[in-house]
Protein backbone atom coordinates (compact mmCIF):
# COMPACT_ATOMS: atom_id res chain seq x y z
CA UNK A 1 0.00 0.00 0.00
CA UNK A 2 2.80 2.43 0.85
CA UNK A 3 4.40 1.78 -2.56
CA UNK A 4 1.16 2.70 -4.28
CA UNK A 5 0.97 5.99 -2.35
CA UNK A 6 4.65 6.67 -3.14
CA UNK A 7 4.05 5.99 -6.84
CA UNK A 8 1.04 8.35 -6.89
CA UNK A 9 3.02 11.11 -5.15
CA UNK A 10 5.97 10.69 -7.53
CA UNK A 11 3.62 10.64 -10.52
CA UNK A 12 1.92 13.87 -9.40
CA UNK A 13 5.31 15.52 -8.78
CA UNK A 14 6.40 14.52 -12.29
CA UNK A 15 3.22 15.94 -13.84
CA UNK A 16 3.63 19.25 -11.99
CA UNK A 17 7.29 19.48 -13.03
CA UNK A 18 6.48 18.71 -16.68
CA UNK A 19 3.61 21.22 -16.74
CA UNK A 20 5.86 24.01 -15.43
CA UNK A 21 8.57 23.15 -17.95
CA UNK A 22 6.11 23.22 -20.88
CA UNK A 23 4.66 26.57 -19.77
CA UNK A 24 8.14 28.08 -19.45
CA UNK A 25 9.13 26.87 -22.92
CA UNK A 26 5.91 28.27 -24.42
CA UNK A 27 6.46 31.62 -22.74
CA UNK A 28 10.04 31.87 -24.07
CA UNK A 29 9.00 30.87 -27.59
CA UNK A 30 6.19 33.45 -27.80
CA UNK A 31 6.99 36.06 -30.46
CA UNK A 32 7.36 39.66 -29.40
CA UNK A 33 4.91 41.95 -31.17
CA UNK A 34 6.18 45.23 -32.53
CA UNK A 35 4.30 48.47 -32.20
CA UNK A 36 2.31 49.33 -35.35
CA UNK A 37 3.89 51.81 -37.74
CA UNK A 38 2.18 54.78 -39.28
CA UNK A 39 1.28 54.17 -42.93
CA UNK A 40 2.00 57.03 -45.32
CA UNK A 41 0.68 57.47 -48.85
CA UNK A 42 3.11 58.21 -51.67
CA UNK A 43 2.49 61.73 -53.00
CA UNK A 44 2.93 60.51 -56.60
CA UNK A 45 1.18 57.14 -56.88
CA UNK A 46 -0.82 56.92 -53.63
CA UNK A 47 0.63 53.56 -52.51
CA UNK A 48 0.67 53.23 -48.72
CA UNK A 49 4.01 52.33 -47.17
CA UNK A 50 5.27 52.13 -43.56
CA UNK A 51 6.52 55.46 -42.25
CA UNK A 52 9.98 54.02 -41.57
CA UNK A 53 10.40 53.04 -45.23
CA UNK A 54 9.03 56.25 -46.74
CA UNK A 55 11.22 58.93 -48.26
CA UNK A 56 10.21 62.32 -46.84
CA UNK A 57 10.96 65.47 -48.86
CA UNK A 58 9.49 68.90 -48.17
CA UNK A 59 6.80 67.42 -45.95
CA UNK A 60 5.59 64.91 -48.54
CA UNK A 61 6.18 61.16 -48.46
CA UNK A 62 7.30 59.00 -51.39
CA UNK A 63 7.60 55.24 -51.89
CA UNK A 64 10.81 55.39 -53.97
CA UNK A 65 13.45 57.81 -55.22
CA UNK A 66 11.98 57.80 -58.75
CA UNK A 67 8.66 59.15 -57.54
CA UNK A 68 10.45 61.72 -55.40
CA UNK A 69 12.44 62.96 -58.42
CA UNK A 70 9.31 63.00 -60.65
CA UNK A 71 7.46 65.21 -58.20
CA UNK A 72 10.46 67.52 -57.67
CA UNK A 73 10.78 68.36 -61.36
Amino acid sequence: MKYLVLAIVLGLAYLVWRNKRIKRAARQAAPRLQAPQEMLACATCGVHIPGGDALIHRGRSYCCADHQSQDAS
